[in-house]
């Protein structure tokens, strides 16, 4: 997949796991073996796909003039995982949820600008 879908899918997966993060309720056990087990099912995927993005998104940014620095795309699959966790764990409060959130769609959206230059 290209830059510009990896982007977008993350994009939607990110408002995805808003949803579950505002719709749910905190697992009665973290520790859990089934939870755990239900949560690396559904977040593997992107966890693969966040992998792709980063070094996609390193190459895009060093080779080019952009507004997005590659420090900036480390920290944003670091945000990103962080969020994937909390989406399930619902372990951190909703105000820090929210700002990381808005910092990933941020370089989300930074990152569509100057693929589409």
């Amino acid at each position: 997949m290209d830059l510009h879908h990896v982007t977008s899918n993350l994009k939607i997966t990110l408002e995805q796991l808003k949803e579950h993060y505002l719709t749910h309720e905190k697992p009665e056990k973290k520790k859990d073996m089934d939870f755990f087990l239900y949560v690396k099912d559904k977040t593997s995927p992107t966890f693969e796909l966040l992998k792709e993005w980063e070094a996609e998104a390193l190459v895009f940014a060093k080779d080019r003039s952009v507004q997005v620095h590659p420090n900036q795309i480390t920290s944003t699959k670091e945000n990103m995982e962080l969020l994937l966790m909390h989406s399930y764990y619902v372990d951190v409060n909703r105000k820090r949820y929210m700002n990381l959130n808005k910092s990933v769609h941020y370089v989300f959206d930074l990152l569509l600008q100057d693929i589409h230059k």
